[in-house]
């Protein structure tokens, strides 16, 4: 009786769910007639992160609390953006462990493990753990992808697995970070990698229905000896030179992807070259297409119509990864279809959508290796030396960017953009390159940093901090900044009733006045924030939602400044948070901030040839580890490791994938002369840190 009731219970709500979700289509996310929910990444299809809802506002963002928190076990940074359709939000965290909760009371609804250590431990490698930055709704089901690769299809209703599938080859140094794209009955994903080893990029669409492939485009040409896959690819191939099918070439689409359904057009931005050097990859010069470029492509084909390459020739991890917005703009009195871009080489593109015609762009941050860009021809001018062959050059903006992927938001009642700025510059240096020796690194090998192309570390003799800056997009001045002491700071979210809200790296929520950028409302979150914020409305009650726990990129840069910051492993919650005006809840107090103690091992001798040999070799470690092994809170800081001053124990984890489980890689064809030198290079760095205090 019991059983027949509970089956009856799970059909009716599935049919619920089906009537609900048969509205999460293209319409629904193209304008605000659904300004309660927040239907795909970016709330609507032209990613502008803004918000209708005005409940909470300028007079009464100060009374803001807690409405209720979902603790995240087992979890550390948190990137995505939760999505919310009839009063179900749906997360996914570290592991891309997938959940949709109750969006009023926070209940688990149901929760989905995809098992990638299981399924797929051959596949994991650094960065498994960095996590995806948001679900896809489209229908009745709720699509996400796994960092080894996989797309999956699942029941909104129950979280039951519908369909799943390979997006990229077993053997490839490949992965997915990005939220998927619904629409128009497809699902897009792309796929990450330039810096592991050959990797030749593409985005493909899938049947939201079935998982059957639509159609794929990739971002770089192959081997012309095998043929090129549509006219696009035979003309970027004219742009490189050299063997670069060898290298891969690069260009993979990770993030930024959006759909136009104006133009029934998808605009794909994509990534840098593998490796960054153009002299390595493409040694006679050219612009290496599409590297660095948006892509506008047909959404029910594929087929390439329009690109416009923001960095031609990239040489300085200068991707285009970041999110593409589109707006309608009144500029020299007409009103024009704009796409707005603000890549990671520090300019901010405004450009013609339906032509790919550059109408503006300028300059966000300090910019060294350009002095601006030729709207003749819409293309940089660049610095003579900026390409650092054979010298060491100081760039700005740094492999970090001007603005990475963590989005901007616009306000179009007032016109402006709110962009999460970084101000950095780094010394290149391709030296120690030898074309005639280098040669590409195996995906399951440890990757000498050599490989990666050169940027040495950065140049602190110049300004090195964050701001969050409104920018008009018309007239492509600068309205305000707030000046941030962390260089890397979470994207925004904009209101109709003016407020601009942001998290920090120092771990706070901020609501600022969107006109003026005057701080209007603070909350302490207990751990840093590398995701954005997002709001809604149930029952007449405006939330205001936020993943709380810190990761992405800037908690393994090495910097001292996010040492500082003191969030490390396992100490700080990681959590979901949600306000209303009317919260009335109390978060367990959090640990204070502080940097891992390297411990002291006076019996270990470090030999200092092994440890050179250990920081040749520790480049991937560094994606989770951190850069020098400054660990910032995405895994263990080695500094501070018991682990590290015994052979046999750091051979169980580190080779034989001991700790696997927790989301340790397990290097397997590591030598014993490889683990000696990295654990005389983990203990070099202790050391180096013990003798600052």
């Amino acid at each position: 009786m019991l059983v027949a009731l509970n089956m009856a219970v799970t059909l009716v709500l599935a049919s619920l769910f089906a009537i609900a979700y048969a509205d999460v289509n293209d319409a629904a996310m193209v304008d605000n007639s659904n300004a309660s929910e927040w239907l795909t990444y970016g709330r609507t299809h032209d990613e502008q992160r803004f918000s209708p809802l005005t409940q909470i506002n300028q007079d009464n963002v100060d009374d803001l609390a807690v409405d209720w928190y979902l603790d995240l076990p087992n979890t550390v940074g948190l990137v995505s953006t939760p999505l919310v359709a009839d009063g179900v939000m749906y997360i996914i965290g570290s592991r891309n462990v997938v959940r949709a909760l109750d969006a009023v009371s926070g209940r688990v609804l149901w929760t989905y493990d995809p098992q990638v250590a299981k399924t797929a431990p051959g596949r994991m490698r650094a960065a498994y753990l960095h996590g995806s930055r948001g679900v896809a709704l489209w229908g009745d089901k709720v699509y996400f992808a796994s960092t080894d690769g996989r797309l999956f299809a699942l029941e909104a209703a129950t979280g039951e697995r519908v369909w799943s599938v390979a997006t990229i080859p077993a053997d490839r140094a490949m992965y997915i970070t990005g939220a998927p794209k619904a629409f128009s009955g497809k699902i897009l994903v792309g796929n990450g990698g330039t810096e592991f080893g050959p990797s030749r990029g593409y985005v493909t669409a899938y049947d939201a229905e079935t998982g059957e492939q639509a159609w794929r485009f990739y971002i770089v040409p192959g081997d012309p000896a095998d043929g090129f896959e549509d006219e696009a690819q035979e003309m970027a191939a004219k742009t490189w030179t050299g063997e670069w099918w060898k290298l891969g070439g690069g260009g993979n689409s990770w993030h930024g992807w959006t759909f136009d359904p104006e133009f029934n057009t998808v605009y794909i931005g994509t990534g840098n070259g593998a490796p960054w050097n153009r002299r390595v990859r493409s040694p006679g010069g050219g612009d290496n297409l599409f590297l660095c470029s948006i892509v506008a492509l047909d959404a029910d084909t594929g087929e390439y119509r329009w690109h416009y390459q923001t960095t031609p020739g990239e040489t300085w991890d200068y991707n285009s990864n970041m999110d593409i917005m589109l707006a309608d703009l009144e500029i020299d009195g007409s009103e024009v279809k704009a796409l707005m871009h603000a890549p990671k080489n520090g300019f901010f593109y405004v450009i013609d959508r339906a032509t790919g015609k550059l109408i503006s762009a300028e300059k966000i941050t300090d910019i060294t290796w350009a002095t601006h860009v030729d709207l003749d021809t819409g293309r940089p001018v660049e610095v003579p030396g900026a390409r650092y062959e054979n010298a060491k050059t100081r760039v700005s903006p740094g492999p970090f960017g001007a603005h990475n992927w963590p989005p901007m938001s616009y306000n179009p009642n007032l016109g402006l953009v709110y962009i999460p700025t970084i101000h950095m510059t780094y010394n290149f240096d391709d030296s120690a390159v030898d074309l005639d020796t280098w040669q590409p690194t195996d995906w399951f090998s440890p990757v000498p940093k050599e490989g990666l192309a050169v940027a040495s570390e950065q140049d602190l003799s110049v300004r090195a901090d964050g701001s969050l800056q409104a920018w008009d997009p018309v007239t492509q001045k600068q309205v305000w900044e707030v000046s941030l002491p962390t260089e890397w700071n979470p994207g925004t979210l904009a209101t109709a009733s003016n407020l601009v809200f942001q998290g920090t790296a120092e771990g706070d929520l901020v609501a600022y006045a969107a006109e003026t950028g005057k701080e209007l409302w603070r909350q302490f979150m207990g751990s840093g924030i590398a995701a954005p914020p997002i709001t809604y409305r149930i029952n007449e009650r405006q939330y205001v939602a936020l993943l709380v726990g810190w990761g992405s990129a800037a908690s393994i840069s090495g910097l001292r400044s996010v040492e500082a910051l003191g969030w490390s492993y396992g100490t700080h919650p990681r959590r979901l948070v949600v306000f209303s005006l009317d919260g009335r809840q109390q978060m367990p107090p959090s640990p204070p901030p502080a940097p891992a103690k390297p411990i002291e091992a006076p019996f270990f001798e470090v030999q200092e040839s092994l440890a050179k040999a250990g920081g040749d070799v520790f480049a991937p470690c560094s994606y989770c580890h951190g850069a020098f092994a400054i660990g910032g809170g995405l895994a263990p800081d080695l500094r501070a490791s018991p682990i590290v001053l015994s052979a046999e124990s750091f051979a169980d984890v580190v080779r034989n994938g001991a700790l696997l489980e927790n989301g340790m890689p397990a290097y397997s064809n590591m030598s014993d002369e490889t683990l000696e030198a990295l654990r005389h290079y983990l203990r070099q760095q202790a050391e180096l840190a013990l003798g600052s205090d």
